[in-house]
Order: C-alpha cells, then structure tokens, then sequence
C-alpha cells in the first residue's frame, strides 16, 4: 500500500510541475506536447516502482505438529525440513515466509495456488503425483503402529476389533483404511491428539510416519509407550509445488549438491543422530 501511495503522488507531482511551469506560455500545441510528458512521466514512474510492488516472499504451507520435520520451539519454526528449506532457499536466493497449515489443507492450498510450496513430510505418491508436483525424494520413511507398554498387541496382525488412533489425510490413514478390515478407526487432524487418546486409553493404538513415532517415545513418551511389529510401506517424502512451478527443477538441483557437499548429511544427523544409509 505505501508503494502504491507513493507512485500517485510521484505521477502527480510530475504532471503539476508540467503543467505549473508550461501552461501559461505555450499555444495549443505545445499543450498537447505537454500532456503526452506527462503520460510519459507517469508511465515510468510506473516502471520505477513496479519492481518493489511485485516482489513477494514465496509462501511455505508447513505442518508444524510434526516433529521432528516441522515443529514451533518457543517462538521459531524448527525442524528437519525447515533447517534443509532455508539450505536450499539460501542457495537460490530465495525470500520466503512460512504459513503453518494442518496437513489436510497443505495440497489444496498448493492446487487453488494459495501457497507456493509445501513442507510437511508429504509421502510421494501417485494420487497425489496427479494434482500436484514433487520435489526429488529427500527421506525415506514407512510407517509404525505405537501401544501402550503393557499391551498385548503385537503387530498390524492383532488390530481387528481394536480401535487405531490415525491423522486425517494422511498416508498412514489411507493404508489403514485399505489394508486393516475390522479396525475402527479414529482420525484427528493433529497426530498429537491421536498420541494423546492412545496414552489416556481412549483407543488401543496409534500409526504414523516412523521418524514421527520413534521421536515421540524417545522425547516423550515417558516409557508408557511402544513400537509394535515391522515398519510399513517404506516410500519417499518430497516437498511439494502447484503444478508446472519453475522452482522444482531448480530445488532439485540444490538437493543434489547438498547430498554431494555434505550438507544433506550434516542436517539429517543433527535431528536423527546418524547420517542417512547411502
């Protein structure tokens, strides 16, 4: 808005000073000579100022309630993804403002081009490959099933006729639903509310990302919880953009380097205490 106002004031000033000057010594012609000065001056005045008004931070749709990917310490965004975005944004010079979003609206926000690009461990995947584009893959994850410590269930074999506390919208959701017949399934748009029904007993367990769930107990879990049977569906994260953004191309040649210069690596041990298996 205070660019906005200062072009007008600017155009203005410009035809006044014209005008103020020129009017009362010039014919008929000279007038008209004189008003195309000025519609000149406001077009470049226009120009001149049309570069400040356009440039806009790209918007960063992330879903902060995923440790360790994206989570608000204090008053900061943190997190896996967050430390390998500014990377990558650092190297393209990139100026960006992130918008906090459940994950349920994330990929509706990137098709309605409400956001610019999305941050939220979003597995790769074919239906979503359809409505929107990926980045290469940056982490490979699966997913695990937690129960309380002293529960009898010993794998994704026992569930039937027990109750799973699951994310909305999310890949472990969709795997529930297709593949645990005689489940109930219980969905909440945030992961930690399904951890939380899990621990004060109101369902039997809970499933999500892996990285998600072994964070959980060893951060908070307080040894009420455990992990249960084999991972599941090991797929690969990618960050998210509208379809036909330029930047995929450009992030993933960033993602690259870092993965050759060591950057990658120094990130992934900085939040999962290892280095990735190469």
């Amino acid at each position: 808005m205070q660019i906005n106002l200062h072009n007008k004031i600017a155009r203005k000033f410009l035809c006044l000073k014209i005008q103020h000057h020129q009017i009362n010594h010039v014919g008929t012609n000279m007038k008209s000579l004189l008003n195309l000065a000025c519609a000149a001056a406001i077009a470049l005045t226009g120009a001149l100022f049309s570069g400040s008004a356009n440039a806009q931070d790209l918007i960063i749709a992330t879903d902060t309630a995923f440790v360790p990917f994206e989570f608000k310490d204090g008053d900061k965004y943190t997190g896996f993804d967050i430390d390998m975005w500014e990377a990558i944004a650092k190297d393209l010079d990139l100026s960006y403002e992130l918008r906090p979003m459940d994950f349920s609206g994330i990929i509706p926000a990137l098709q309605t081009g409400q956001v610019d690009v999305a941050l939220a461990g979003i597995t790769i995947k074919p239906s979503r490959e359809e409505v929107i584009d990926f980045s290469d893959g940056y982490y490979e994850s699966g997913f695990l099933l937690m129960v309380s410590s002293d529960s009898d269930i010993k794998g994704a074999e026992d569930l039937k006729g027990k109750t799973l506390a699951v994310k909305t919208g999310t890949s472990a959701s969709d795997y529930a639903t297709e593949n645990f017949e005689g489940t109930e399934l219980r969905k909440f748009p945030n992961i930690d509310n399904a951890y939380l029904e899990l621990r004060t007993g109101r369902v039997d367990a809970a499933m999500h990302d892996t990285p998600n769930v072994l964070y959980y107990i060893k951060k908070a879990g307080n040894g009420q919880v455990k992990t249960v049977g084999k991972q599941m569906m090991a797929q690969q994260y990618g960050i998210g953009f509208p379809k036909g953004s330029d930047l995929v191309s450009k992030v993933n040649t960033v993602l690259a380097a870092m993965k050759e210069d060591g950057r990658y690596d120094a990130i992934y041990k900085k939040w999962f205490g290892t280095v990735p298996a190469k």
